[in-house]
């Protein structure tokens, strides 16, 4: 199987990406396993390994980007 590998700063936040082909025209992007951390995010599908690790990494910007409050 072949698997890519992206690693993005997304926010300040550190983050391994791996995308796995699901079939020939569909790949799956997924936060790399790390001991001791998080592994419930769900995963991101696009037609390429770069469309699938855009789509995640864009969802981590939204998820974790910092709230500025109006003065």
């Amino acid at each position: 199987m072949i698997v890519h590998i992206f690693e993005e700063v997304i926010n300040g936040r550190e983050y391994k990406i791996e995308v796995s082909a699901v079939d020939a025209a569909t790949w799956r992007a997924q936060l790399a396993c790390v001991p001791g951390g998080a592994s419930a995010l769900m995963p991101f599908y696009g037609g390429t390994p770069d469309d699938a690790a855009r789509r995640l990494t864009n969802w981590l910007a939204l998820a974790h980007r910092s709230s500025v409050k109006a003065v």
